[in-house]
């Protein structure tokens, strides 16, 4: 296996919860209001120091789309989802887009964010963009 190397993000970062490699910067946040099945989710215009798996499709709370998951590079852990496709015209401005799972990252302050008993199974809500 060759070196890692790891983009250092500056400013408000939002890293990995088990290795704190830098994810994606809270500028880069489209929305908050999209869910996964361990809670509230993020949607991101660019993410770095992932690598993503293979693409699937999936029925969301949104519709049917074609993702896939990304991980974090530095430990390997699953930290969210790449929207690959959208089969729903009004859908189409999340292909190429990133969730970030907030159960799964630390915030630009080092929290971390818990599972709530009333998180959501499965798929997105963009619902207040």
């Amino acid at each position: 296996m060759g070196r890692l190397f790891l983009m250092h993000l500056d400013g408000n970062v939002y890293s990995c919860k088990h290795c704190d490699t830098h994810l994606g910067l809270a500028s880069d946040i489209i929305s908050k209001a999209f869910h996964s099945k361990h809670g509230k989710a993020y949607l991101f215009n660019k993410v770095v120091n992932v690598t993503t798996g293979v693409k699937e499709d999936r029925v969301m709370m949104t519709g049917l789309h074609t993702v896939s998951d990304i991980f974090c590079v530095g430990c390997g852990s699953i930290v969210g989802w790449k929207y690959e496709a959208a089969h729903e015209k009004s859908q189409r401005y999340k292909e190429g887009k990133f969730i970030l799972e907030r159960f799964k990252v630390s915030g630009p302050d080092g929290s971390h964010y818990w599972v709530t008993h009333d998180a959501h199974v499965g798929g997105s809500d963009a619902d207040d963009l």
